[in-house]
């Protein structure tokens, strides 16, 4: 009797150990797919970060007053794809000019040569060549505006280069995402397959399929659960403190957006695991007895 229950209290132990193992094993492998869900958002916030400090640079013909400036500038702001307008008299031109040259040009020339400008930074859905090249035209039909100033090299190489980075990350991230899965799956597998005895013998004092499904398929939506929430936690902190190194690339600012990324985290936890179990257990309900040794 106390053999028997010494072997029951070891079975207990195993069986304990087998759910620790397989909800750290979610855990670290939802780990690994929160963070490239960290990436993908990052590297987007990076990508219109670059792009967003691209503008363009609106300078104004010499005759025109200030008042008539001011009110071109108020009417950028305004538009759907301008982020910022900021205006800049010939005097600040010629302050910022002075300030890069180390002397005083204005009083070598006897008169100031520059023009005054309007600064534009456009909204990141707005930096391509084609968007550019249209607002550039549309401006250029206004009278104030003598000729607009943009580095078209630069901005059609960094379009190029984010395109080029945004398909080798999704390829990388769809690839990861499918190993982490893999993986979270032939870790179900193996913890199920320690319990095909217990399959079988369900199964031959009566149970149905359905039956000896449900106690795995709970246990597998719990142990998902759990198992998200601590990548949860881990994806937290690695959130939190290089938010302190990465500032305004990496943080909980965007709360909306990390929202939704723990949310997946969870569904595929859940999802993934349930799923799993399903075919795991399916695959031991109908396997021939001799095939379980």
């Amino acid at each position: 009797m106390t053999e028997q229950h010494s072997e029951t209290q070891m079975a207990r132990r195993q069986l304990r150990s087998s759910y620790i193992t397989t909800t750290i094993s979610i855990a670290l492998l939802l780990f690994l797919i929160g963070i490239i869900g960290l990436i993908l958002l990052n590297a987007q916030r990076l990508s219109n970060h670059v792009k967003e400090n691209l503008g363009f640079t609106v300078l104004i013909r010499d005759n025109v007053r200030d008042a008539e400036v001011k009110k071109l500038e108020k009417q950028l702001a305004a538009s759907n794809y301008v982020k910022s307008a900021t205006y800049i008299s010939k005097e600040q031109a010629a302050e910022m000019m002075q300030k890069e040259l180390g002397e005083d040009f204005v009083e070598f020339l006897g008169y100031n040569p520059l023009l005054a400008s309007i600064d534009v930074r456009l909204y990141a859905e707005y930096t391509t060549p084609e968007s550019i090249a249209k607002i550039e035209k549309e401006l250029l039909s206004t009278p104030e505006v003598k000729d607009i100033h943009y580095q078209k090299d630069l901005l059609y190489v960094i379009n190029k280069n984010v395109r080029r980075i945004s398909l080798i990350l999704g390829i990388f991230s769809a690839l990861m995402l499918f190993i982490a899965m893999a993986l979270i799956n032939n870790t179900i597998r193996l913890s199920i397959y320690s319990k095909r005895f217990i399959i079988r013998t369900m199964q031959l004092v009566g149970a149905t399929s359905g039956h000896i499904r449900k106690p795995f398929l709970t246990k597998s939506i719990f142990y998902g659960f759990i198992g998200s929430l601590i990548a949860i936690l881990l994806l937290s902190a690695l959130i939190y403190f290089s938010s302190k190194e990465l500032k305004g690339f990496i943080g909980f600012e965007v709360i909306d957006l990390i929202g939704l990324l723990f949310l997946i985290v969870i569904g595929l936890g859940i999802f993934i695991s349930w799923i799993s179990t399903f075919f795991a257990v399916s695959k031991f309900l109908f396997i021939k007895t001799d095939k379980l040794y």
